[in-house]
Protein backbone atom coordinates (compact mmCIF):
# COMPACT_ATOMS: atom_id res chain seq x y z
CA UNK A 1 0.00 0.00 0.00
CA UNK A 2 1.49 3.30 -1.12
CA UNK A 3 1.36 5.77 2.03
CA UNK A 4 4.17 8.00 1.94
CA UNK A 5 3.36 10.92 4.75
CA UNK A 6 -0.23 9.75 5.24
CA UNK A 7 -1.81 7.79 8.33
CA UNK A 8 -3.99 5.12 7.75
CA UNK A 9 -6.74 7.61 7.60
CA UNK A 10 -5.62 10.44 5.21
CA UNK A 11 -4.73 7.09 3.02
CA UNK A 12 -8.37 5.75 3.25
CA UNK A 13 -9.70 9.33 2.62
CA UNK A 14 -7.21 9.19 -0.53
CA UNK A 15 -8.51 6.27 -1.69
CA UNK A 16 -12.52 7.04 -1.21
CA UNK A 17 -11.92 10.12 -2.97
CA UNK A 18 -10.25 8.10 -6.08
CA UNK A 19 -13.38 5.45 -5.78
CA UNK A 20 -15.67 8.86 -6.62
CA UNK A 21 -13.53 9.52 -9.61
CA UNK A 22 -10.94 11.50 -8.48
CA UNK A 23 -7.79 11.45 -10.36
CA UNK A 24 -5.16 9.75 -7.80
CA UNK A 25 -2.80 12.72 -8.23
CA UNK A 26 -5.42 15.52 -7.51
CA UNK A 27 -6.64 13.46 -4.52
CA UNK A 28 -3.47 12.72 -2.77
CA UNK A 29 -2.81 16.77 -2.89
CA UNK A 30 -6.06 17.63 -1.48
CA UNK A 31 -5.87 15.32 1.55
CA UNK A 32 -2.05 16.95 1.63
CA UNK A 33 -3.13 20.52 1.54
CA UNK A 34 -6.17 19.78 4.48
CA UNK A 35 -3.56 19.26 6.96
CA UNK A 36 -1.35 22.02 5.84
CA UNK A 37 -2.61 25.54 6.29
CA UNK A 38 0.12 26.50 3.26
CA UNK A 39 2.58 24.11 1.25
CA UNK A 40 4.92 24.27 -1.34
CA UNK A 41 5.06 22.23 -4.60
CA UNK A 42 8.46 20.69 -3.72
CA UNK A 43 6.59 20.07 0.07
CA UNK A 44 3.80 18.21 -2.03
CA UNK A 45 6.17 16.56 -4.23
CA UNK A 46 8.01 14.82 -1.04
CA UNK A 47 5.12 14.19 1.04
CA UNK A 48 2.58 12.44 -1.72
CA UNK A 49 5.84 10.95 -3.96
CA UNK A 50 4.33 12.96 -7.07
CA UNK A 51 6.39 14.15 -9.46
CA UNK A 52 6.37 17.90 -10.50
CA UNK A 53 4.58 17.54 -13.17
CA UNK A 54 1.77 15.63 -11.49
CA UNK A 55 2.03 18.19 -8.67
CA UNK A 56 1.19 20.89 -11.14
CA UNK A 57 -1.16 19.11 -13.39
CA UNK A 58 -3.21 18.51 -10.14
CA UNK A 59 -2.90 22.23 -9.24
CA UNK A 60 -4.35 23.76 -12.59
CA UNK A 61 -7.19 21.47 -12.13
CA UNK A 62 -7.85 22.41 -8.47
CA UNK A 63 -7.04 25.81 -9.51
CA UNK A 64 -9.63 25.62 -12.23
CA UNK A 65 -12.33 24.32 -9.47
CA UNK A 66 -11.38 27.32 -7.13
CA UNK A 67 -10.62 25.00 -4.36
CA UNK A 68 -7.12 26.21 -3.92
CA UNK A 69 -5.29 29.75 -4.40
CA UNK A 70 -1.55 29.79 -5.23
CA UNK A 71 1.08 32.49 -4.31
CA UNK A 72 4.25 33.02 -5.63
CA UNK A 73 6.86 33.74 -3.29
CA UNK A 74 10.40 35.14 -4.36
CA UNK A 75 13.36 33.92 -4.06
CA UNK A 76 16.66 35.12 -3.46
CA UNK A 77 19.06 35.94 -6.79
CA UNK A 78 17.77 33.81 -9.71
CA UNK A 79 15.25 31.18 -10.83
CA UNK A 80 11.67 30.65 -11.09
CA UNK A 81 9.65 31.81 -8.35
CA UNK A 82 8.68 29.50 -6.03
CA UNK A 83 4.66 28.32 -5.73
CA UNK A 84 2.66 28.25 -2.56
CA UNK A 85 -0.68 26.84 -2.12
CA UNK A 86 -3.42 26.83 -0.26
CA UNK A 87 -7.02 25.33 0.09
CA UNK A 88 -9.20 28.58 -1.07
CA UNK A 89 -12.73 26.80 0.35
CA UNK A 90 -12.79 24.08 3.72
CA UNK A 91 -12.53 21.03 3.09
CA UNK A 92 -15.67 20.00 4.37
CA UNK A 93 -16.57 22.46 1.26
CA UNK A 94 -14.65 20.35 -0.72
CA UNK A 95 -16.55 17.20 0.08
CA UNK A 96 -20.06 18.70 -0.66
CA UNK A 97 -19.11 19.41 -4.05
CA UNK A 98 -17.97 15.70 -4.52
CA UNK A 99 -21.09 14.71 -3.31
CA UNK A 100 -22.92 16.51 -5.35
CA UNK A 101 -21.16 15.63 -8.56
CA UNK A 102 -21.38 12.36 -7.80
CA UNK A 103 -25.41 12.32 -6.99
CA UNK A 104 -26.00 14.55 -10.00
CA UNK A 105 -23.41 11.56 -11.73
CA UNK A 106 -26.44 8.94 -10.32
CA UNK A 107 -29.22 10.93 -11.44
CA UNK A 108 -27.73 10.75 -15.10
CA UNK A 109 -27.19 7.25 -15.24
CA UNK A 110 -30.68 6.13 -13.63
CA UNK A 111 -32.08 8.31 -16.28
CA UNK A 112 -30.09 6.34 -19.20
CA UNK A 113 -31.35 3.35 -17.28
CA UNK A 114 -35.00 4.09 -17.17
CA UNK A 115 -34.91 5.27 -20.94
CA UNK A 116 -33.14 1.78 -22.01
CA UNK A 117 -35.73 -0.16 -19.94
CA UNK A 118 -38.43 1.82 -21.58
CA UNK A 119 -37.33 0.46 -24.92
CA UNK A 120 -38.01 -3.11 -23.68
CA UNK A 121 -41.72 -2.18 -23.79
CA UNK A 122 -41.51 -0.62 -27.56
Amino acid sequence: MERRGFSAKEQKLVDLLVDSGMKKNIAKTLVYLKKRKETTSVELEGATALRQPEVSIAMQELRKRKWVTKRDIKKEGKGRPVHSYKLAISFSKVIDNVVKDRKQEIGKIEKSIKDLENFKEQ
